[in-house]
């Protein structure tokens, strides 16, 4: 299955993105269950955590070429509230 791919994406606060999606739809993910693990390490700082890029292909957000969040698990364990 194809999911959608996002659009645009804003930090709403410090572990909370709001994603949107090319549906038209959007979701908010909560990255604070992944900062357990030592990958996602660094975006307890929230000046790295808040400056990330949409990939190109619209498939994830970017931090740097160790952290990333794909299409995928955004938009499966995101929220829609």
């Amino acid at each position: 299955m194809l999911y959608p791919k996002i659009q645009s994406a804003k930090v709403i606060d410090q572990y909370t993105l709001l994603v949107y999606f090319s549906n038209q739809e959007k979701r908010k993910y909560n990255i604070k269950k992944l900062l357990e693990k030592p990958m996602f390490a660094p975006l307890k700082n929230y000046s790295f955590f808040k400056n990330f890029e949409i990939d190109p292909s619209g498939s994830g957000l970017v931090w740097n070429d160790e952290i990333d969040l794909s299409e995928y698990e955004i938009w499966i364990n995101g929220t829609t509230n």
